[in-house]
């Protein structure tokens, strides 16, 4: 009885405090809406503390030690005790967060809590694939439950917002952040994203304010996949055309799953930096997709307008960006320096800033900070969420469905169970830090099951291993150049030995995890260091080669295609890297994956996509040189974006479409039969493109409009069914109005880009 009393009061005092801090500050009162309290917060703020609101800083210091002394980490300290931050990134782990949280909700006049962000790309400390790898299993339910595991162990551990997904088209493997987005194509970059988006907020904002759930940011706002080159940071030069029809729909599909706030990006667009484009961020994002949420900066960009020759000074800066619409500075210490000063001189109107940070309050509202600002700080949940049994089951099963099977001659796979003599060979397949991929800030180092750990589960076949070069010269990190080792073949002899002696030479070749991310631009595609000689020394003692390629990008690899008989891309896979290669090397698990990037012959052919324009030229009609062709490769990619192999086959036939005329804005359906032909039972991704024969702007030759991943046992056939609308059949003009224009449409069904049945119909006015 006398602990009951005890409970009672200390409910009862908690309800009064409660009551009274309502009382006191009345937008803590739940009863009203999140607009009702943002309308009640926003006047009782100071100019100083609304621009507070809109700035984010970097974790500055041991925040359970004592408070800093001397230099940034002093003045953003005391700036987060006057209010004077909205957020914070990279502070991670529940006693950092609660540190820095309650200097913010008990330290400060209003007590308004921090929004804390972190990278989580493709996983928290427990990783996925890379978002690369995963957009090649063209699962979606599986993207979608990757981000919600990364979510469940972010907001375990202390954090509420994730800078992801990435959304940006790309088509240039030159650039080292496609391993951050899901390939070339606009339809499946949609779907990707806003499968992604769903995975870390919920399906619903009121999903927000589960403890399991973060707020999604979809990243670089916008064309950051174009830059010249595949350069990073460097400009973007594309067509209105390309803007409306590649760059944007991915976007605006993260606005329709809810997605809470944007990134913009560090390039240009039409000369103007994307950090102070209005038309990007007013017109487009917050007009005419009435998007309600918060824009950030990407780090510093604000201040790197100086740089661009955008801004001639840092209040020139501060004031361009806010005027374009970026609400929210990343680290380039602008808006707390300049912001006050420019309202007060009539420079920047205040109404702008009441905009900015009623939409970053909305944003910390939905998530049920002020509720609860230490909602995301559960010691225990912590510890029992983070790195779990469920999540290490969870990402294995992503990381097989990432893996692509690019080639399986002669029969060398699936690998026996027994019986066998297997040589691994490859620095990569004794590696465990290297396939936890670049975006891995919260991992620990070497933590990654390797392919031999993983190839050591099967015990009834003779393994050995032999490294047979050093990748590296030296140890990679995130912040400096990979250096790889190009004169060190000491190795050779022995990995020649052990091959020469199998009945199967598995080598695992590609890039380090850290050659591909931000700030990882190549000009050679080919497998660096001494990997292709490596390769070929072993080909020619033992022919017998499966290659398993873990890399960020797609590599130019002709020798391989041509003389190599099974290959496997198996990208970087994460945590759970080994037993998913493993698994599909010994057929546990048949390959089903489909690539979300054309794989180039060489980097001459960079950019090389699958949905290009034809030419007036496209083939060569009078026998002569003057076409559209290179004279020394064909024109064709080595893989084609959506192209992948099964152990099984798939058969298609039966392609029908229900009429042969329809009016606009009639529905199209499309059905066509796929019969598992094979000896295993496996899955396709059944594929629908469509191509729009003539058209007031031109329109690509292939277009993905709409694809199926189908389960289908030995023998087994299944009638899949697409239907085609104005959404599939239309296209922006150069003003970005959607058009559906009548006229012939060719169709094609199959397992890949370069092939499949094909039909049409036509689009009456």
């Amino acid at each position: 009885m006398k602990n009951k009393k005890i409970i009672f009061i200390g409910v009862f005092s908690l309800f009064t405090i409660g009551n009274m801090n309502a009382q006191k500050k009345p937008y803590l009162d739940k009863n009203k809406t999140v607009e009702q309290r943002i309308d009640l917060l926003l006047p009782l703020m100071t100019l100083e503390e609304k621009v507070g609101q809109m700035n984010q800083y970097n974790g500055f210091w041991d925040v359970t030690g004592p408070a800093p002394k001397g230099g940034t980490a002093e003045l953003k300290y005391e700036h987060l005790r006057k209010g004077l931050v909205g957020s914070m990134l990279t502070v991670r782990g529940v006693k950092e967060v609660r540190a820095v949280q309650k200097i913010a909700v008990e330290e400060t006049r209003l007590g308004i809590p921090l929004i804390i962000g972190f990278d989580v790309i493709h996983g928290y400390k427990t990783l996925s694939p890379i978002p690369l790898a995963e957009a090649a299993s063209w699962d979606l339910e599986a993207i979608k439950k990757s981000a919600a595991i990364a979510a469940d162990e972010a907001s375990a551990s202390g954090i509420n917002w994730t800078f992801g997904p990435n959304v940006d088209v790309a088509n240039d493997a030159r650039w080292g952040r496609v391993m951050e987005g899901a390939g070339e194509d606009p339809y499946l970059g949609s779907k990707v994203g806003y499968a992604r988006v769903k995975g870390f907020q919920g399906e619903t904002v009121a999903d927000l304010a589960k403890v399991n759930t973060i707020a999604a940011c979809a990243k670089h706002f916008a064309a950051y996949g174009y830059v010249e080159a595949g350069l990073e940071y460097n400009i973007v030069d594309i067509s209105n055309s390309k803007l409306y029809n590649l760059v944007l729909p991915p976007f605006e599909a993260t606005v329709e799953a809810g997605v809470r706030t944007f990134m913009n990006s560090f390039n240009t667009l039409n000369g103007v930096p994307a950090t102070g484009n209005a038309f990007l961020q007013r017109d487009i994002l917050k007009g005419k997709w009435k998007f309600d949420g918060f824009v950030i900066s990407d780090y510093a960009s604000i201040r790197e307008m100086i740089a661009h020759g955008y801004a001639k000074d840092e209040a020139d800066a501060t004031a361009k960006a806010v005027i374009a619409g970026s609400d929210m500075d990343m680290e380039s210490y602008l808006y707390v320096a300049k912001l006050v000063d420019l309202v007060k001189s009539g420079k920047v109107k205040e109404a702008l800033v009441d905009d900015a940070v009623r939409r970053i309050l909305r944003v910390k509202f939905e998530l049920g900070l002020f509720d609860d600002p230490y909602r995301y700080c559960d010691e225990k949940r912590e510890k029992e969420v983070v790195g779990s049994k469920a999540n290490n089951d969870g990402v294995l099963d992503m990381a097989k469905k990432s893996i692509v099977l690019l080639k399986n001659e002669k029969n060398l796979l699936p690998l026996k169970k027994s019986g066998q003599k297997i040589a691994l060979i490859g620095a990569l397949a004794n590696d465990k830090n290297s396939p936890l991929g670049s975006w891995r800030i919260a991992a620990s180092d070497d933590t990654a099951v390797s392919v031999l750990e993983g190839m050591q589960q099967y015990k009834d076949n003779q393994l050995t291993f032999e490294k047979g070069v050093d990748l590296l010269k030296q140890k990679a990190t995130f912040l400096t150049e990979t250096v790889f080792n190009t004169t060190d073949k000491s190795g050779f002899e022995a990995a020649k030995t052990v091959a020469k002696n199998a009945d199967v030479v598995v080598m695992v070749l590609g890039e380090y995890g850290f050659q591909s991310g931000e700030g990882r631009s190549r000009t050679d595609l080919n497998l660096p260091g001494l990997q292709q000689e490596l390769l070929e020394e072993i080909y020619k003692v033992n022919p017998n080669v499966v290659l398993v390629l873990n890399n960020g990008r797609p590599l130019s690899i002709p020798w391989a295609a041509e003389n190599i008989p099974a290959i496997v891309e198996a990208w970087q896979l994460g945590t759970q890297t080994g037993n998913a290669v493993a698994q599909v090397l010994y057929g546990d698990y048949n390959p089903s994956g489909k690539l979300p990037m054309s794989f180039p012959r060489n980097v001459g052919q960079v950019p090389i996509y699958y949905n290009k324009y034809s030419t007036g030229r496209p083939i060569d009609s009078d026998k002569n040189v003057f076409w559209s062709h290179y004279m020394d490769v064909e024109k064709t990619p080595q893989f084609p974006f959506g192209f992948g192999l099964s152990y099984t086959t798939f058969d298609y036939k039966n392609l029908k479409v229900n009429k042969t005329s329809f009016a606009k804005g009639e529905k199209v359906q499309v059905s066509v039969e796929v019969t598992n032909s094979g000896n295993y039972d496996g899955k396709e991704v059944v594929q629908l493109y469509i191509h729009d024969e003539f058209a007031s702007i031109v329109r690509p030759i292939k277009e993905l409009k709409g694809f199926e991943l189908v389960n289908l046992k030995k023998g087994e056939t299944k009638t899949i069914n697409f239907t085609l609308t104005d959404a599939e059949l239309g296209f922006y003009d150069n003003e970005g109005k959607y058009l559906v224009e009548p006229g012939t449409f060719k169709i094609m069904v199959g397992g890949s880009s370069d092939k499949g049945l094909q039909s049409g119909f036509e689009i009456r006015e």
